[in-house]
């Protein structure tokens, strides 16, 4: 399973996308064009932060769920980034610290749960698009989604500016499983065929390194055995 990781605007979707098509498998992708709140939270984040991470926290969890159960599936943000978004707008004081409280919980139960359906199973790579916080802009801009828009809303600069500094600290401390980093400013995979190539190059790559260790690794018998000198 891969996970696709990034700031607003990245290219987490395009690349789920081209990912999914090379490896032949199913893709997962965030709830941005079917989702209501979305908007709402634009418009008014004091009012409607809480609804929109909870609306996203169940949607990612019923995803990874279903994502555990079979191989090779590439997710479009996953459950391991909810708490960075969220603790960021209750860092600005968008919601209560009974919210949090019930938040953090919530999301502790779902890791939990995940980890009771397929306990020995975890994400096999992190890929994080990092992109430069002007990059960012220019590629909201370009998509035109009217309520991500700086030019309408002149107090998100801020806070996209917060978002991608987040981003940057929240992968360099996740550990969950092995991780790799896409320049996303040097190499834009969604409109030039030549650095989509080169960026799927790069995890094809990686994804081989790493099964060339699981391949050399002792199993845990195995591993075993060598310690009580069976071997």
């Amino acid at each position: 399973m891969l996970l696709i990781a990034g700031t607003i605007g990245a290219g987490k979707t395009a690349l789920t996308n081209k990912l999914s098509l090379e490896m032949n498998s199913r893709p997962f992708y965030e709830n941005v064009d079917d989702n209501e709140v979305l908007p709402l939270f634009y418009s008014n984040p004091e009012k409607y932060t809480f609804l929109l991470q909870v609306f996203f926290l169940n949607k990612r969890f019923l995803a990874m769920k279903d994502a555990l159960k079979q191989k090779d599936n590439v997710l479009d943000r996953s459950i391991y980034e909810d708490s960075l978004l969220f603790h960021l707008n209750a860092d600005l004081g968008r919601v209560t610290q009974d919210e949090v409280q019930q938040y953090d919980n919530l999301l502790d139960t779902m890791l939990k749960e995940l980890e009771s359906v397929a306990p020995l199973k975890r994400p096999d790579l992190l890929v994080h698009i990092k992109v430069s916080f002007e990059v960012m802009l220019e590629r909201i801009e370009k998509r035109g989604r009217d309520y991500e828009q700086v030019a309408t809303n002149p107090d998100l600069q801020d806070y996209y500016r917060m978002v991608t500094q987040r981003y940057d600290q929240w992968y360099d401390s996740f550990d969950l499983c092995p991780k790799i980093q896409i320049d996303g400013d040097r190499y834009d995979f969604v409109a030039d065929p030549q650095a989509a190539e080169t960026v799927l190059g790069q995890i094809k790559a990686k994804t081989q390194e790493l099964n060339q260790m699981e391949i050399q690794r002792p199993s845990y018998c195995t591993a075993r055995k060598i310690e009580k000198g069976i071997f």
